[in-house]
């Protein structure tokens, strides 16, 4: 749909107040933050609600700073970050408020505890007709209460799946030298800002009932299309070179969060095949890395002999576990030899958090220390010392 050129200058419009006061991980995320926005001020219309998450790998990487954006240009916003799960219950209605969670990463740790029903609002909010059910009132009544609504959510860290296949991922990252942002003053920028939310809402309010009935062509499929379908819809509206530019932005973005699920699922993977491999080694303290990784390709049903160019080496085997703050670290065997090696309880942390059927006891192997000083208790048994460091020389594979 060519739209009369209105919708097409306003979204750029937005585009650029957007791009102003945040750097964005690349061309295609600033296209889909607008849309989003825009998006939100149609949400009656929608059959799905996408979220939009904001994560990084730690702190001062923006992911506030673009809250502070969408809280001056979405629809109705809706801060949660303090905010009672039975207040959002009640305040979602027919006419939805956008809700933007920041620190979202501790409704979905380990400590979530009373936020659960926040959780599970968020999880089922993204399709219409998903209501939550409780018991309210004097006479204890199941009452349905509505979850629909668009959500912003920024954590430190990826968000459970649950999340994030339904969402527009964005991966923020901390500013390089020279890449300058305007200071986000509110005397300044909220009135511009909020000047851009009323246009928005003045060109897409009577065009709900059109917005409602588009069933846009999408380039990807299944939950990616759901997300992604009111993006493209807002890009149709508009017109001009939107429509193109919103297709080829779903379809760079769902790819690069598909290469991350990958690389997720073999991080995953190498994090249960370590585990086998100390259960085969009686769950001693430490194993070398020239051993560990031996094990590891050692397994013909493993990927790890193919991984890279020759295979899984040490550098490789460092990288994977950096993410889960895993190191390895020289340490004394029998007969007082030393070697590179990963103590094994390291890995009960990330065993506990990602590979959850792994039962660990409380009691879980004393831990071996590093070689410095005095030689500690050498570990009972017998390991191959291997040279410091592992295999010759890493295999820096693309």
């Amino acid at each position: 749909m060519e739209g009369s050129g209105e919708g097409a200058e306003l979204l750029d419009e937005l585009r650029a107040a957007i791009g102003k006061y945040v750097v964005l991980p690349s061309e295609e995320a600033l296209t889909a933050v607008t849309l989003w926005v825009a998006a939100t001020h149609i949400q009656t219309a929608l059959q799905h609600a996408p979220r939009l998450a904001v994560v990084s790998p730690t702190k001062g990487c923006g992911k506030s700073r673009v809250l502070d954006v969408l809280h001056e240009t979405v629809h109705k916003p809706m801060m949660t970050v303090n905010t009672s799960p039975a207040v959002i219950f009640r305040v979602i209605g027919k006419n939805p408020p956008t809700l933007l969670v920041d620190e979202a990463d501790t409704i979905f740790g380990p400590k979530a505890g009373d936020k659960e029903d926040l959780r599970g609002l968020l999880n089922a909010g993204h399709q219409r007709n998903r209501p939550a059910w409780r018991i309210s009132g004097p006479e204890h009544k199941p009452t349905p209460y509505p979850t629909f609504a668009m959500a912003a959510l920024a954590g430190i860290g990826d968000l459970p799946d649950t999340i994030m296949d339904r969402a527009v991922v964005l991966r923020m990252q901390k500013r390089k030298p020279g890449e300058k942002v305007a200071p986000f003053r509110s005397r300044y920028s909220v009135p511009e800002l909020n000047a851009l939310r009323d246009r928005l809402a003045a060109w897409l309010g009577p065009l709900r009932g059109t917005a409602a009935r588009m069933v846009p062509a999408m380039p990807v499929e299944d939950r990616a299309a759901d997300t992604w379908e009111p993006l493209v819809i807002i890009a149709d509206l508009a017109g001009g070179y939107w429509p193109a530019h919103a297709r080829a932005a779903c379809v760079a973005m769902t790819r690069h969060e598909a290469v991350q699920d990958e690389q997720t699922s073999l991080k995953t993977r190498l994090l249960r095949d370590i585990h086998r491999v100390f259960e085969a080694h009686g769950n001693l303290e430490a194993l070398s890395t020239q051993d560990l990784v031996a094990a590891l390709l050692q397994d013909a049903d493993a990927p790890w002999a193919e991984y890279g160019t020759k295979g899984l080496n040490a550098y490789h085997l460092g990288n994977m576990l950096r993410d889960f703050g895993i190191g390895s670290a020289n340490y004394r065997f029998n007969k007082g030899r030393q070697a590179k090696a990963y103590a094994r309880n390291r890995f009960l942390d990330a065993w506990a958090r990602h590979c959850p059927g792994l039962a660990e006891a409380a009691h879980d192997a004393t831990p071996a220390r590093p070689a410095q000083g005095k030689p500690p208790t050498t570990p009972a048994g017998s390991l191959p010392i291997g040279p410091p460091g592992g295999p010759a020389g890493p295999n820096h594979a693309r």
